[in-house]
């Protein structure tokens, strides 16, 4: 009983972001259906369908939207929900009779969100791309690396997770304040360039600042101070440091037992190389775990760097319930955390066209109920 709870999302199928997007929507309480295609082959990674979690708590119709009847269907199911997450390329939805007019025509109270690389105009439009694409053009993977080296992917979490999925939920979250209080559907248009780069709103605070230079692996953040970086210990694990304030970084000097005294001052980027090898030499004596333990209690931002199967075994995941078990496998739990109505992880992930009977049915007493029995 999430609060979304009552609200009706439909999905078309796709990959990264837009599941992403549907799913948190459905961890909060969203009925939310999935129209799944009947060839689902180019669809990028393949996950086998019972352990692909983006699509936890959904369920799943197939349809053929090329075909009249199938397209029926979407139109029908599209009528009666409060949600449309789509993440085709632009002009896709329209062709094939879906697009936002035809949609918001027959039910003007419809959100509907729309997930692109690039956005729906400009002169890349149109072009294939992925996350490390767009975070390209918007300065994000070239801030990120080791001087000299090449640029290093973030994962795909800056531009299909933060900058994508969860800037189309938010913008959905906030589209259906405005369709409860007005009747008024919108089209939510979010593009993983305008959120990557909403996501570096601080760093563009700083570069205005003078305290950010391009130069990658030369700033306060991206590696380049000595004091906010990942050293290897002893056993070949690493230690990960975050003491930028002056408390942080003298009570991390001495948990190391250096004397602040004896080292450059750390205002003065020449000395930098000098401090990092000190701080290096000194955590190559330990492992990390010893280091882990003999910082317990100091204030130093200092954290072991985890694999994926060491994180559910850390005292503070496993406390606070970062991580849950469902349908035998590990998964993050629903999140942000709301007290009076939290987000719960739903059932399992659908096989495609594993409701499709039951979708139809519920369909086809909804229009004997209206009285149309048509679209």
């Amino acid at each position: 009983m999430g609060p979304l709870h009552g609200m009706r999302v439909v999905e078309m199928a796709g990959i990264g972001p837009a599941p992403y997007c549907a799913m948190v929507l459905a961890d909060f309480g969203a009925e939310v259906v999935r129209i799944d295609r009947a060839d689902a082959g180019g669809l990028g990674i393949p996950v086998a369908p019972e352990r692909d979690i983006l699509n936890r708590g959904k369920r799943s119709i197939v349809l053929d939207l090329k075909a009249q009847q199938d397209s029926d269907t979407a139109r029908q199911l599209i009528d009666r929900a409060d949600v449309l997450v789509e993440g085709f390329r632009p002009g896709v939805m329209e062709r094939l009779g879906l697009g936002p007019a035809e949609c918001l025509a027959r039910n003007p109270r419809l959100v509907y969100g729309r997930m692109t690389g690039w956005g729906q105009s400009g002169p890349l439009a149109q072009q294939a791309g992925h996350d490390i694409n767009y975070l390209a053009i918007t300065g994000a993977l070239g801030a990120i690396g080791r001087p000299g080296e090449a640029p290093v992917p973030p994962l795909n979490l800056i531009g299909d997770f933060g900058g994508g999925g969860a800037c189309l939920a938010l913008g959905i979250a906030l589209a259906l304040v405005h369709a409860q209080r007005t009747g008024q559907g919108q089209v939510v248009d979010a593009a993983m360039i305008d959120g990557a780069s909403a996501l570096m709103t601080f760093l563009w605070g700083l570069r205005a600042d003078g305290r950010w230079s391009d130069a990658r692996g030369d700033n306060l953040i991206d590696g380049g101070a000595p004091w906010y970086d990942s050293y290897r210990a002893r056993c070949g694990n690493y230690l990960a440091v975050g003491a930028i304030e002056d408390r942080f970084w003298l009570a991390f000097l001495r948990g190391l037992e250096l004397d602040a005294a004896q080292l450059p001052p750390r205002d003065a980027k020449a000395g930098w190389p000098l401090l990092r090898a000190a701080i290096a030499d000194r955590v190559a004596l330990r492992s990390r775990d010893e280091w882990v333990r003999h910082f317990e209690g100091l204030d130093a931002c200092v954290s072991p760097v985890l694999a994926l199967g060491e994180v559910a075994a850390h005292p503070q995941v496993s406390q606070r319930a970062v991580l849950t078990e469902r349908f035998g496998m590990l998964q993050p739990a629903p999140a942000p955390r709301l007290s009076r109505t939290p987000g719960a992880v739903g059932q399992r992930p659908p096989r495609p066209g594993e409701h499709t009977q039951e979708i139809l049915a519920e369909l086809a007493l909804h229009l004997a109920q209206a009285g149309t029995g048509t679209a």
